[in-house]
């Protein structure tokens, strides 16, 4: 495990227990309608997300799926029970893996749903094949995004699909500037990223992976409220508890939101969708 993981893992096994007390199992943004303007619970917000990256991708069925960053499982569940498929969750916190198992248990889904703490960069072609890769929010952990796309791409099963959702800053040109660059740079630090890539750069490596059919969106504006939601949730009295138990990576985590929010309104963080398919 190089230093990076190391640190994805450090800040998700103390952070995970509060996230999971203030928000629930579904660990990444919730979706408020193409131009956000929805008004939901947000734990309703989340499973919208998931379940509208599976309708724009046209996904009407699926038997084994590879959840790829799998976080406690929350997708890797929705995805077993709507299509009754075999799911393979990947996280590299030992802590979220075991509570991704209990959940599983506690959901009936103990013979369906397996959840590993292991990086998604070392399955092997024996762990597939799947006819589904999903990821949610996990690839703007991995440092090279390429060699991701390629190992997703050898994972599939001809006529399988890929469904991804990740950070990525704007295109460019024009070059970054200063100013993005230092914003970029507290994101990437507070949250233990490499360098972000834009959609179209995502695009072009999907495709120079072999993927056929490639799309993508920008979903910005339809997600763009969950990190105000996430920012006044976390300071109330009961969240500040837990931001102090969990340790100061989280509390940085927490104060470092103000970077994505900031970054969301000047419209240089987006978030990008993407499909393709193997042929």
């Amino acid at each position: 495990m190089d230093t990076l993981n190391q640190r994805i893992q450090h800040f998700y096994d103390r952070s995970t227990a509060l996230w999971l007390d203030t928000w629930g199992e579904h660990m990444h943004h919730g979706y408020y309608g193409e131009d956000g303007s929805e008004v939901k619970d947000h734990a309703q917000a989340q499973a919208d997300l998931a379940l509208e990256l599976l309708r724009w991708g046209g996904m009407d069925k699926a038997r084994r799926i590879l959840d790829a960053g799998c976080g406690v499982g929350g997708s890797s569940r929705l995805l077993a029970k709507l299509y009754d498929a075999e799911v393979l969750g990947c996280t590299l916190s030992p802590v979220q893996a075991e509570q991704g198992r209990k959940y599983n248990e506690a959901a009936g889904l103990g013979e369906k749903v397996e959840t590993r703490a292991q990086d998604m960069m070392s399955l092997k072609s024996t762990d597939g094949p799947f006819n589904l890769v999903w990821s949610m929010e996990s690839a703007e952990h991995i440092r090279e995004k390429q060699q991701m796309l390629n190992l997703f791409h050898q994972l599939l099963e001809p006529g399988g699909k890929l469904l991804m959702a990740t950070w990525c800053h704007r295109p460019a040109p024009p070059g970054l500037s200063p100013a993005e660059k230092q914003l970029l740079d507290g994101i990437y630090k507070y949250y233990h990223l490499p360098p972000m890539v834009s959609v179209p750069d995502l695009e072009a490596m999907a495709k120079a992976s072999g993927f056929e059919q490639v799309k993508t969106a920008d979903w910005t504006a339809a997600v763009a409220p969950f990190w105000g939601a996430v920012m006044r949730s976390a300071f109330r009295w009961r969240s500040v508890k837990g931001l102090l138990a969990a340790g100061w990576p989280t509390i940085k985590g927490a104060w470092a939101m103000r970077y994505m929010i900031e970054g969301y309104r000047l419209g240089l963080i987006q978030f990008g969708v993407l499909q393709g398919q193997k042929v």
